[in-house]
């Protein structure tokens, strides 16, 4: 019986990415920059995607400063060949991929639910569950052929409490973490697992204009018990976690961070 278990190494080198190659979506700021480089710390080989093309390539300059491999691939993954073609190309470059982290998103269209137009809505369900969908499966079917592999998806504290002018991004970020759970049990017999981090309030380009906003900004500092919006490192140590064989028990499951907030 094989069980897969985390190499006999003490507990710090469990979180080592050495040797391993990963594909991370949204890599060309924010979250995504963030987490690309932490795994480029931890020892990784990176290909990076993004629909902007000049800060994706900074991003791997980055990646490449620090010694490791990092290929820029420009691509919107609503478009089923660009989608398809990138993965095409960052196994071309890669050879294998290890880690997927499907962080791609878009950010929350602030406004009533009842003003949601139908194009809205399909902008941000195309982006935050279509694309991502067929990127895991892209991914996660050569992963069980390879033998295993570790998918992490980003979801929100939106997916699990109502947020009001935030129905649509609630309910694409919902949709990811039932697809985190379902993916999990589906692959789990070929040791790919899919985990799914859940975000706060984090300080980045998306959350600026809400967070520097005089009465919301306020208002979500105040609801936060630690008082304050997240940093994006304080993400990329849970992608590493979740990526590294120090947590190759965990599965199925959805990771909230968010300063307290949902605890309250």
């Amino acid at each position: 019986m094989t069980t897969h278990m985390p190499p006999a190494a003490g507990v710090m080198g469990q979180f080592s990415l050495a040797g391993k190659r990963a594909l991370v979506t949204g890599a060309s700021r924010g979250l995504g920059r963030t987490i690309a480089l932490a795994l480029a710390e931890a020892g990784a080989d990176l290909a990076l995607v993004a629909r902007s093309a000049e800060p994706l390539a900074a991003v791997a300059g980055e990646i490449e400063a620090l010694g490791r491999q990092a290929i820029a691939i420009r691509a919107d993954l609503t478009v089923t060949l660009e989608r398809r073609q990138a993965v095409e190309a960052a196994y071309a470059a890669l050879g294998r991929v290890d880690v997927l982290v499907c962080n791609a998103g878009i950010s929350p269209i602030w406004k009533r639910s009842a003003k949601v137009t139908e194009e809205e809505w399909d902008v941000i369900m195309d982006t935050n569950v279509k694309a991502a969908f067929f990127l895991c499966t892209d991914v996660g079917g050569r992963m069980c052929d390879q033998g295993g592999g570790a998918i992490i998806t980003l979801a929100s504290v939106a997916a699990v409490v109502g947020t009001p002018r935030m129905a649509a991004y609630g309910m694409s970020k919902a949709a990811i973490a039932q697809m985190t759970r379902t993916l999990a049990l589906e692959w789990a017999p070929q040791h790919v697992r899919v985990n799914a981090i859940a975000p706060g309030y984090i300080e980045t380009d998306m959350t600026s204009g809400l967070l520097n906003h005089p009465y919301w900004g306020a208002a979500i500092r105040q609801a936060t018990p630690m008082g304050r919006a997240g940093q994006p490192q304080e993400i990329a140590g849970i992608a590493v976690y979740l990526a590294s064989p120090a947590s190759s028990f965990a599965t199925g499951q959805l990771f909230i961070v968010d300063g307290g907030a949902v605890a309250g």
